[in-house]
This record gives C-alpha cells, structure tokens and sequence, in this order.
C-alpha cells in the first residue's frame, strides 16, 4: 500500500496548505446529472448525491446550502491505512473550537473548514505539525 502509515511522520509533514476559494456542501437527487458541476468529491447516500462544490458552481445553478468552507489540503501522502492522523488532527481543531469535515483521497486528506475560521485553522495544524515529536530511532 503506498502512502505513509508512521502517526508521528504523518504529523511532522503534513504541510497544510490553504487552497483558494469557498467551497460548499449539497444535496441533489441521485440521478442528477452532475457533469456541469464539477464537484471535487462525492457521496451517494440514501437521501441523495452529496456534493463538495465552489461556492461559484453552486450559487450557478441555484443549489441549496448552509455551511460555507475553506479546503485545507494536508500534502503529506499518507496512506488510507493509516492510524490516528484524522484523530489527531481533528482533536486539535475541536479544541480551537473549529469544526471540520474530512475528504480522504487516494494521496492527501482533505479538511473543510468554516471559510471565517481558516487562518486559525491552519495556524492550529500547523502548531499540530511543529509539536510533533520525532519516533525515536
């Protein structure tokens, strides 16, 4: 499996990165035809077709949403396998009192943010990161 599985490297490298933009999350029946949309992650679920979205395509097509995100993507390649980086990272933004909603990809996770809430978001992985110890050897 590729992808790092060491908790402790995963935190140390993790370089969370801001992408631009806001992002959101919608809803639309499974049968939507979403090729217009673009959408940069899906999830069939039974009560429709959840969409991540720019905030631009949704408001284009006049689809409904209440939660507006930043995209912060951490650019260390962990693997899908991996133990307790999600937990971790998630523990930390819960004790800054910011919410998150996690993409995993093949390569990179994803964390959506409140979109007023992502410099201190970023800051506090990024503190996550820098306190990080290294495994001994």
């Amino acid at each position: 499996m590729s992808g790092e599985t060491n908790l402790a490297r995963l935190l140390q490298s993790m370089t969370p990165q801001l992408n631009p933009g806001q992002y959101v999350f919608c809803c639309v029946p499974a049968d939507h035809d979403c090729s217009a949309l673009q959408p940069l992650a899906s999830m069939r679920e039974p009560e429709g077709l959840s969409l991540v979205l720019t905030r631009e395509v949704a408001d284009a097509h006049g689809l409904h949403y209440d939660y507006v995100a930043a995209w912060i993507t951490l650019e260390v390649h962990s693997s899908l396998a991996a133990v307790g980086l999600t937990a971790s990272f998630s523990a930390a933004l819960a004790q800054a009192g910011i919410s998150c909603n996690v993409v995993a990809g093949f390569h990179h996770d994803h964390i959506f943010v409140p979109s007023e809430r992502a410099e201190r978001a970023l800051s506090t992985l990024r503190a996550l990161s820098a306190a990080s110890t290294p495994e001994p050897a």
